[in-house]
């Protein structure tokens, strides 16, 4: 009776998954085109399932480390683009060029990749049609979508993207991930978490990705136009979906067929350094726009900056008003003196007075302070071969600021200002947007609305000969290859939280920076504060030497001298060092680094044979060890040598620094030792060949 029993209960069982077995099972997806990078490293195929929703994965080496991810999209006005295609027409094509960049990390970029079309269709209703391309390089993969010309979709409205991220490969369920999280209050300005991939909530770009067999993987996107900024949510597992940054007015994005979406971008490498390495996001951009941008000089500032953030002077007038025409003189005098080619004035103009902080309609971009002469002061710097660097601070007013774009950049021009820092001061999604109709509306600081504005500020400063260093910008994908005037930006934190931040910034920050933000591009993080003091006199968890490293680590074509002027006459090694090091480059390569732990650069000065080398750690005192095999083999070197002294610790005094020079030629070995929160740079000065 017993066996009876359980024979009759294990027909009913097998019964019940018998008949729930259609139900739950996939229909077998078929791979319906295929492309291979050139050099074979990776692949991508593409897939549509038995319901004809299409996917794509990735293979590295032959191991899956994309697994199947969804394409397609939702509307707000019309039925999604997600499933029913069919393949409609495939084609390929090969590009091996090499470009040159007229600033940059690197002069020369190598361009090769092979691409894959693929034309999908929907089998029934609209019969709407879809192009997905992808371009697979050794080191990565950039892929997009356009909307051709089709009379059944004109008027695109977007609500979202259902493009996914499925990471996989070996030990992918242990994955870590570097991460900030998007779509909060403070833009992209926080701290790097350090998780497990599978404990990111939601996340801005680039993103960073260690898988347990040590490949590193970055998801970003490359050629911002026209778009909302991409965010990443994790939706399951390591599977991360696209998230569309909001649009004040329902669709994240309205665009008019036929057009092309930003590019979606994997990097691959087996190193945090390879990552740096790839140039995925500026090949993805479209070549230069503006032809000659000789008018821009890669250069070095001071300014009328650090002071406010140490509340010794103030942005608004007053009794401490810092932008007053003696003050913006001592520091001329002080750039003049010492090689330093601008000066940074904020502050200068009418509307600082009061409640601007997100509320920037009071300022007037053509109008001084009564206190302060900014005629007479570009005057006098130009009398002494040093420019002023402009300011526009919006306080999140973009309309306003539009309503006097054209005058306002006249008038910067007029005063010989060739770059001009713009500011959004404001909290995400608080950009003011006011149509022409008067209706005042809310945008996020990387909507699309918002990526239009920026591309409107840099063409028209780039009719004026005007460089752009945006401030609490939208993320930087890349774009400074079709607009090489818009050369900087902030978008993450910088040294201004080392002033009054509740943390300031931790000594690992910029071993972090290095393979997370520095991914997408050039930072104005405003290095070089050697008093290694606060506001308050409060410590900042950094040693001297490596403040002097940042120069070389943290790439940026504008790069600020941050700090007091008395402070960098009290250290003179210091200030030598900062001199000299350059702020544009022919050549780069990552020497070494773990992410958020310590990385070296060694970078070579465009316009000499020297190199400089920078190293960054946190606050663990490591001793690391780099070859010198990036040297021209025919050439003695002077090395000279700024390391953290035996005693340095930023802890108890990050001022010790050890200098020394020798003579060192190609593979000879430096030992750096780094101090808690510590650093080296140095300056291998070329001598002549043998």
């Amino acid at each position: 009776m017993v066996s009876l029993t359980r024979r009759l209960g294990a027909l009913v069982v097998l019964a019940v998954v018998l008949v729930a077995l259609p139900a739950l099972a996939e229909t077998p997806a078929k791979i319906v085109a295929t492309i291979a990078s050139p050099a074979g490293t990776l692949a991508v195929r593409v897939e549509l399932d038995g319901e004809g929703r299409p996917a794509y994965a990735v293979t590295r080496r032959g191991a899956e480390v994309i697994a199947p991810s969804r394409l397609g999209f939702l509307f707000t006005d019309v039925p999604k683009m997600e499933r029913g295609f069919t393949l409609a027409g495939q084609s390929t094509r090969t590009v091996d060029e090499t470009w040159e960049q007229p600033w940059g990390e690197w002069r020369t970029i190598a361009n090769h990749f092979n691409e894959l079309r693929v034309r999908l269709k929907e089998k029934a209703g609209a019969a709407r049609e879809l192009d997905v391309v992808f371009r697979v390089y050794d080191d990565g993969v950039g892929f997009r979508y356009e909307f051709p010309d089709q009379p059944q979709l004109k008027a695109v409205r977007i609500a979202d993207e259902l493009t996914e991220f499925a990471v996989a490969g070996p030990g992918a369920a242990s994955a870590e991930a570097w991460w900030i999280p998007g779509g909060e209050w403070n833009r992209y300005e926080y701290l790097y978490q350090h998780t497990r991939l599978d404990a990111v909530a939601q996340a801005h770009t680039p993103l960073t990705i260690r898988l347990a067999d040590g490949t590193h993987i970055a998801v970003h996107e490359a050629a911002l136009v026209d778009y909302s900024s991409m965010w990443l949510r994790r939706v399951e597992g390591t599977r991360l979906k696209a998230v569309l940054s909001p649009g004040a007015q329902g669709p994240k994005v309205v665009r008019a067929a036929p057009f092309t979406t930003p590019w979606r971008t994997l990097i691959f490498a087996d190193s945090a350094g390879g990552l740096y390495q790839s140039h995925l996001e500026l090949n993805l951009n479209e070549p230069n726009k503006l032809g000659d941008v000789s008018w821009f000089t890669p250069q070095k500032f001071v300014g009328v900056w650090w002071e406010m953030h140490l509340d010794h002077s103030t942005w608004s007038t007053g009794r401490k008003h810092g932008a007053t025409t003696a003050n913006v003189r001592r520091y001329i005098d002080f750039a003049a003196a010492n090689g330093i080619p601008g000066v940074l004035v904020e502050g200068w103009n009418v509307g600082w007075d009061g409640q601007w902080f997100g509320n920037g309609n009071d300022f007037d971009f053509k109008k001084p302070t009564p206190d302060l002469d900014l005629p007479g002061v570009a005057a006098y710097a130009k009398s002494k071969g040093v420019r002023i660097i402009g300011h526009h601070e919006t306080g999140g007013g973009v309309s306003h600021y539009e309503s006097q774009l054209g005058a306002a950049l006249d008038y910067a021009q007029g005063l010989g200002i060739g770059v001009i820092k713009t500011g959004y001061v404001a909290d995400a999604g608080q950009m003011e947007r006011v149509d022409p109709d008067g209706t005042a509306l809310r945008e996020w600081h990387d909507g699309q609305w918002m990526a239009r504005h920026h591309l409107l500020v840099v063409t028209e400063a780039a009719k004026r000969h005007i460089a752009i260093d945006s401030h609490e910008p939208i993320k930087d994908t890349g774009l400074r290859r079709t607009y090489p005037n818009w050369v900087a930006r902030e978008g993450a934190r910088g040294m201004e939280y080392n002033a009054w931040g509740e943390p300031k910034n931790p000594p690992n920050h910029e071993a972090t920076l290095a393979f997370t933000r520095m991914l997408s591009g050039p930072m104005d993080f405003t290095p070089g504060v050697v008093s290694l003091r606060g506001k308050g006199d409060t410590p900042i968890a950094s040693t001297l030497a490596k403040q002097l490293a940042l120069y070389v680590v943290l790439y940026s074509p504008v790069q600020m001298l941050a700090d007091l002027p008395e402070n960098y006459l009290k250290y003179p090694d210091a200030l030598a060092f900062i001199k000299a090091v350059p702020v544009d480059w022919s050549d780069t390569r990552v020497l070494n680094g773990e992410v958020g732990q310590y990385a070296t650069f060694a970078r070579k000065d465009r316009n000499s044979d020297d190199w400089y080398l920078g190293s960054v750690g946190d606050d663990q005192p490591r001793t690391l060890t780099v070859t010198l095999d990036f040297l021209d083999p025919a050439r003695d070197y002077t090395a000279h040598i700024y390391r953290d002294g035996p005693n340095a610790d930023w802890h108890t005094d990050g001022h010790p620094m050890t200098v020394e020079t020798r003579t060192v030629h190609q593979g000879d070995t430096l030992t750096l030792p780094l101090a808690r929160g510590g650093g080296a740079a140095v300056q291998l000065v070329a001598g002549k060949g043998h």
